[in-house]
């Protein structure tokens, strides 16, 4: 059996007070803990820290989806060993010139 499970008539007035001074030291330092977690400056400093961290996970997955967008397109345009896919590549040049032609033309008319 441990000391605060005896019974007060087997324990002496010595170990009694002993008893007592630990119970109290280990109150004091619960109380302390408590009065750090529930002071303003904690409560604030925690809520920065969940907030930079999701602000992190997100910036975080923001970049992996980016990274992923970018490597499916570059597998559209480049094959496994790296060499460019012309078949691809001059379509989508041939529509873009045609889009800047028109953004060219048409800005044009607009000012004359």
């Amino acid at each position: 059996m441990s000391d605060t499970s005896r019974t007060s008539d087997t324990r002496t007035p010595a170990q009694i007070e002993a008893d007592i001074k630990r119970r109290r030291e280990t109150l004091a330092e619960t109380l302390d803990e408590i009065g750090v977690r529930v002071h303003p400056k904690t409560i604030v400093g925690d809520a920065k820290a969940r907030f930079v961290a999701g602000i992190d996970h997100t910036l975080g997955r923001a970049y992996v989806g980016a990274n992923r967008l970018v490597s499916d397109v570059k597998g559209q345009f480049v094959s496994e060993e790296g060499a460019p896919r012309l078949e691809r590549i001059v379509p989508v040049a041939v529509v873009l010139v045609g889009v800047v032609g028109l953004l060219a033309v048409n800005s044009r008319r607009r000012k004359g």
